[in-house]
């Protein structure tokens, strides 16, 4: 096996070296009953600086575990009721034609579907069914640092993150570039409250009582100070910020459109196969 594996190397290293040419000889490495498996169909395995005994042994792992499946395959051709192989051979069809509706389905979508959803779509969908978009966390837009305890300065730092002044959180970004773990405004967009408070070294008890008397929270721990700037939040239970829904809103209606879309093109195509007689019941 082992001089059968050594030819098969440098025939796959030869190989690789030349252009693909269909018209060459396939070169056969291994049968496994009726079927054989040929040099083309090996993927490339070997990779430059890979020892001849690292070689040997992965080529020899790929050709035994080739062979065990089609092994396993032909004793289970063999031993599978006629029943059995009637219900694989339904599944496969059926599989098959759904992978061919659902492709052809994708191809319309993609030439023929209007895609495009326009704000006042979105708002009005909104405004109709507010009831549909209920926080069911609490959210905010804040600011979030996170700073070695010996950075110098703290005070400002302190007084810039508190600051709604553009110049003033420009400076701050600049100081929390030079000494800060972590500096975070999330693109100034609505954010799960969670995703704050997991990064702080105490629990807060109580959200809601929190983000009604908090608009500037500290704390620390033996490596690290950690701030934050709650600009604005909303509460779980109430409606949430058009901007914070909107890709859900979005794939709502896209989805309610490539639905009625695939609806109106079977409908198209089962009236056409009436019209044209490909489709008709027989009254037996």
């Amino acid at each position: 096996m082992n001089r059968v594996l050594g030819i098969f190397l440098i025939l796959l290293f030869t190989v690789s070296c030349k252009n693909s040419n269909n018209t060459e000889k396939r070169v056969a490495i291994a049968k496994a009953g009726d079927e054989v498996l040929y040099l083309d169909q090996i993927p490339k395995l070997i990779f430059p600086g890979t020892s001849k005994a690292d070689s040997t042994v992965i080529v020899q792992n790929y050709i035994n575990k080739w062979a065990k499946k089609e092994l396993m395959f032909m004793k289970a051709e063999e031993n599978l009721s006629p029943e059995l192989k009637a219900d694989i051979d339904n599944q496969l069809e059926e599989a098959r034609a759904n992978l061919v509706i659902y492709q052809y389905q994708r191809q319309m979508i993609l030439e023929r579907m209007d895609t495009l959803l326009t704000d006042s779509e979105m708002e009005n969908y909104y405004s109709a069914n507010e009831k549909s978009f209920l926080l069911n966390s609490n959210i905010v837009k804040a600011l979030f640092i996170k700073l070695p305890v010996e950075t110098p300065n703290i005070d400002k730092i302190k007084t810039l993150a508190r600051s709604n002044e553009q110049n003033d959180l420009q400076q701050l970004e600049a100081i929390c570039y030079q000494f800060a773990e972590k500096f975070d405004d999330f693109d100034e967009a609505w954010v799960p409250l969670d995703r704050i408070s997991v990064e702080l070294p105490e629990e807060i008890n109580n959200e809601e009582n929190f983000l009604r008397r908090t608009t500037f929270f500290e704390s620390s721990d033996s490596t690290w100070l950690y701030f934050v700037t709650i600009r604005d939040y909303r509460l779980r239970s109430t409606l949430a910020p058009y901007e914070y829904v909107k890709d859900d809103i979005k794939r709502i209606l896209w989805n309610s459109r490539r639905i009625e879309f695939i609806q109106s093109l079977e409908n198209g195509i089962y009236n056409d196969a009436l019209k044209e007689n490909k489709f008709k019941i027989f009254n037996n």
